[in-house]
């Protein structure tokens, strides 16, 4: 059977039962015995867990665990599914996004891509915010910045996709200080989004375009990382400016819900990060205060 980058196989109309066996042999050979309260042994010959012993953990039959993971056994009920998360050790996106493979939300459906940020955001983003601010869509891509974020992304070649920056520019690996955490943390924002978006385009697009380049970003798919974007510490190191410490929060915009406001504030002792006045003029004004 012929699979896409994205784990959605082309072979089945939808491709869930194939991608649900795929993401718990992900999350099985990801949980050692130790994790799971069992004994390791001495001839223990496989990664992570045996099939048997999350069976024995889910309270399930070890033949339909099987036909879980080989994808023969395609309707799995929700109990069935919150079991197997807390068998295999499953944090609360892990668990939202096998149930979504299985049962999607209601509002988880295919949409029109909506690529248009509203006259307010823009408002918002323009005047109301003086610190670096952007909007982007489940993909990742970038719809809007403020002048702001226009300085601290300075040092890319392009600006149109996160994740592009992270794993195609050169400058990527030298912007982000923590280059393994925020490449860790861009896939599994991507993977996040399918349990929303199921089969969204602008993401699956961008999951098949930087696996065809870059091995790292597909090693990193296959392991099922599911990591939505919330609130963190974030250290850059900027051509002109140097080491910037920023605190970062992600937020859903109200009137677009596929499309999400990331906000990066710099800490007090932190260098402040100038504007731009113009988007048209590279000249920067003063610092913030």
């Amino acid at each position: 059977m012929a699979h896409r980058r994205n784990g959605r196989p082309n072979g089945r109309p939808d491709g869930r039962p194939s991608e649900l066996g795929a993401f718990l042999r992900a999350r099985r050979d990801a949980v050692t015995p130790e994790d799971a309260g069992l004994a390791a042994g001495a001839d223990r010959r496989v990664r992570g867990l045996r099939r048997e012993e999350v069976a024995l953990l889910a309270g399930v039959s070890t033949d339909y665990y099987r036909r879980l993971e080989q994808g023969r056994e395609e309707h799995p009920s929700v109990q069935v599914l919150n079991a197997l998360a807390r068998a295999l050790r499953m944090d609360a996106p892990a668990t939202a996004y096998l149930i979504g493979l299985v049962h999607p939300a209601p509002h988880a459906k295919i949409r029109e891509p909506n690529r248009t940020v509203s006259a307010g955001m823009h408002l918002i983003l323009e005047q109301g915010l003086h610190v670096p601010a952007l909007i982007v869509d489940p993909g990742l891509n970038i719809l809007a910045m403020n002048p702001y974020a226009t300085v601290l992304y300075d040092g890319f070649g392009q600006t149109d996709n996160l994740a592009h920056m992270v794993f195609l520019d050169p400058a990527g690996r030298d912007f982000y200080v923590d280059w393994d955490e925020v490449a860790t943390q861009v896939v599994g924002n991507l993977r996040a989004g399918l349990t929303t978006f199921p089969d969204d385009r602008r993401i699956t697009d961008v999951v098949d375009e930087i696996s065809g380049c870059s091995a790292v970003f597909a090693s990193l798919w296959d392991t099922y990382t599911v990591r939505p974007r919330t609130s963190e510490d974030k250290t850059f190191r900027h051509p002109e400016l140097g080491v910037l410490h920023l605190h970062y929060e992600s937020m859903e915009v109200a009137d677009a819900p596929d499309q999400r406001l990331f906000v990066y504030c710099p800490y007090q002792d932190s260098t402040q990060i100038p504007a731009v006045p113009d988007r048209d003029s590279r000249a920067t004004s003063s610092a913030l205060s």
